[in-house]
């Protein structure tokens, strides 16, 4: 298959969080099963750190109603199998961060991400020929006009007539919500603003129009799909999802085992592997030392995250207190909102030597963690996926989650599954549940010998990248017989 991967943000050239690692290893992974992959994101500030070369006969020209802004279009090299273009408009992407800076998003927004979008579909049409078995697969509210345009302007792009089309819904919470005003920036027919098409609640809806117009919807873990179908986390968006449920297909996100793994990770204080768990007493030590513990032999839980509400970090601070009654160290690392970072600091100073903040953003420093670490709490309000409990049951650290989206899917419980458990879960959000749940695992850490057993299981779970890439084969031949369909 010829896939085009059209996202926001992608590893080397830009990234912002999990979105671009996932634009990076998917498209790695398809590639090396034989398939054409070439990744389309903007060429954000910072990009030419990367090779990148100029392909000078696909410059555009964008008609975007209040003005016409030229595209140009730039091949970079990401050292794996798969390639890149990068759409560029100095204008609207070379600035210092990718969506907004620290005042808040940007005012143009709208502007921006809808001249990728258009600019993103040309050069989908540049690289596909009739031909092709070709996949369009969009993430994210930046890109779900780009399935919106190729559905009304097809014939406009006869080397896309047969392609399928994907989207990827990565968090429900970001949805590009813009002014209705805005519309006429897309170039689409004004009878698509309805409430049947973009129009939500007298807003210009993105991610609305991705679900609408994609062959085939996916998301990223299996409860979050199911989640994404209620009112309580749909986001006003559940009834479009359950009009294609039949379309909708959850594809778990993966893990590149070559960079996270405590067998090989040159960054720790000493390797170790399942079948020899000795080199994890040293990376405890390593974690006393930059943490300041006093007693190392006490159980290390960490938690490390954007501190955000829906990360768990109200219930965090309503437990602080009868936390610190258990006997652990609690090593913490994060940036975010500035009262939950004034929080953490004032709480290292109340507990000293027993409790550490880390305001960074440190992903040598996270390595530490991990390996350092016995038990690894995410209590999350909501999570679609996640990630850092699929990097901590490879390094051993028994995760304490919430059974919300990819925790409960990754997660199984050592309470109601002993001998196939590899974490702790619960599923009321308070702090209440939370403390009662981290404090089992605390006392079952007393049994070594249980501890071990469920460290070793949880180090071997297998959720690799090729894995992942073998789902979305299947979801892309479905896309692709529905295209086919429409011929």
């Amino acid at each position: 298959m010829n896939i085009i991967f059209i996202t926001p943000e992608a590893v080397p050239f830009s990234r912002v969080g999990g979105l671009a690692d996932v634009s990076f290893y998917l498209p790695r992974s398809l590639a090396t099963l034989g398939h054409q992959v070439t990744v389309v994101s903007p060429k954000h500030r910072g990009a030419d750190q990367a090779p990148l070369t100029e392909i000078e006969t696909w410059r555009s020209e964008i008609d975007l109603s209040i003005s016409r802004r030229q595209a140009s279009f730039f091949m970079g090299d990401t050292g794996q199998e798969h390639q890149a273009v990068l759409v560029g408009c100095d204008e609207l992407f070379d600035r210092p961060g990718i969506y907004g800076n620290e005042f808040g998003d940007y005012d143009d927004n709208a502007e921006r991400f809808i001249f990728f979008s258009r600019a993103a579909l040309k050069a989908a049409a540049r690289l596909a020929a009739p031909e092709d078995e070709t996949i369009i697969h969009c993430h994210e509210w930046t890109t779900g006009l780009v399935l919106m345009c190729l559905k009304s302007w097809r014939g406009q792009f006869p080397t896309l007539a047969r392609a399928g089309t994907v989207f990827t819904y990565h968090n429900l919470a970001n949805q590009g919500l813009f002014l209705h005003y805005d519309f006429a920036l897309t170039g689409l027919d004004w009878n698509l603003f309805t409430s049947e098409g973009l129009e939500f609640h007298g807003r210009m809806n993105l991610t609305k129009a991705g679900l609408l117009a994609a062959d085939y919807i996916t998301t990223v873990s299996r409860k979050y799909a199911q989640e994404t179908l209620t009112p309580a986390m749909g986001m006003g968006l559940e009834g479009v999802l359950l009009s294609r449920q039949d379309r909708l297909i959850p594809v778990q996100n993966g893990v590149d085992y070559d960079q996270w793994n405590p067998a090989t990770d040159a960054h720790l204080a000493a390797v170790y592997a399942p079948d020899d768990l000795s080199g994890k007493k040293e990376c405890r030590l390593r974690l006393a030392q930059l943490f300041g513990f006093t007693d190392p032999g006490r159980p290390a839980v960490s938690m490390v995250c954007r501190l955000l509400s829906r990360k768990g970090l109200d219930i965090v601070v309503k437990a602080m207190e009868r936390m610190m009654d258990l006997p652990i160290n609690l090593a913490l690392m994060g940036l975010g909102e500035t009262h939950y970072q004034d929080f953490l600091t004032e709480a290292a100073e109340r507990w000293p030597g027993r409790l550490g903040y880390k305001r960074a953003n440190d992903p040598v420093l996270l390595r530490h963690i991990l390996s350092g670490s016995d038990i690894f709490i995410m209590p999350s309000r909501f999570e679609p996926c996640g990630l850092e409990q699929l990097y901590a049951l490879s390094y051993g650290a028994i995760p304490v989650v919430r059974g919300t989206g990819g925790l409960d899917d990754t997660v199984v419980d050592l309470v109601t599954s002993p001998e196939e458990g590899t974490g702790y879960k619960f599923n009321e959000y308070s702090a209440e549940a939370f403390l009662e749940t981290l404090a089992r695992a605390v006392r079952d850490f007393d049994d070594q010998d249980r501890w071990q057993s469920a460290v070793r299981r949880a180090m071997t779970r297998n959720f690799s990248w090729d894995n992942s890439a073998a789902l979305y084969e299947a979801v892309y031949r479905k896309a692709l017989a529905a295209a086919g369909k429409r011929i």
